[in-house]
C-alpha cells in the first residue's frame, strides 16, 4: 500500500479531504462576503452550488476509497509507531464528533442549497425566503467549520504524529 501525497501514511483520498478542508473554509467565508457586503447573489448561488458538488463528488470518492483500504484502522496500520489503546480511543472519539458535525453538515447544506434554488428568485435576490436562508446557511457555514476543523484534528493526531 502506498501513503497520501502529504507524505503520511494515509491514503490519496484522506489527504485530498485534508486539502479540501483547508480550503472550504475560506472560500465558504468569501462566499458569504460576496452575498452579505457585495450583493453578488448569483455568484454566491454558484460558488455554494460548485462547493456543494465538489464535496459530494470528494466525499463519495473517500468513502470509495475507505472502502478499498480497509477502513481507517487498516489504514493506521502503516504507521510507524502505532498508537496505543487510549490514543487509538482518544483518535476514535474526535472521530466521532467530526462524524456528527460532517453528517449535520450534508443535510443542513443540502436543505440550504435546496431552499435557495427553490424559493429564492432566479437570478438571485432578496425575498421573502431569504431569512429562513439565511439562518440556514449560517447553520451549515458553522456546521462546515466545525467539521473542518475536527477533520484537521483527527487526521493530525491519525496520522502525523
Amino acid at each position: 500500500m502506498g501513503q497520501g501525497f502529504l507524505g503520511y501514511p494515509s491514503t490519496l483520498m484522506l489527504d485530498v479531504v485534508v486539502c479540501a478542508l483547508i480550503l472550504v473554509v475560506p472560500v465558504l467565508l468569501f462566499s458569504i462576503y460576496l452575498v452579505k457586503f457585495r450583493r453578488q447573489y448569483l455568484w454566491h448561488r454558484r460558488l455554494q452550488t460548485g462547493l456543494g458538488v465538489a464535496l459530494l463528488i470528494t466525499v463519495c470518492l473517500f468513502e470509495i476509497d475507505m472502502r478499498l483500504h480497509g477502513g481507517w484502522q487498516e489504514i493506521l496500520k502503516r504507521r510507524a509507531v502505532l498508537l496505543t489503546d487510549p490514543q487509538l480511543q482518544w483518535v476514535s472519539r474526535v472521530l466521532l464528533v467530526h462524524l456528527v458535525f460532517a453528517v449535520s453538515t450534508v443535510i443542513l447544506w443540502a436543505v440550504t442549497l435546496t431552499h435557495g434554488w427553490k424559493r429564492i428568485p432566479n437570478p438571485p435576490q432578496p425575498s421573502v425566503h431569504s431569512r429562513v436562508h439565511k439562518r440556514l446557511g449560517w447553520l451549515s457555514a458553522i456546521t462546515l467549520t466545525l467539521t473542518s476543523v475536527t477533520g484537521l484534528i483527527f487526521y493530525y493526531y491519525a496520522f502525523m504524529i
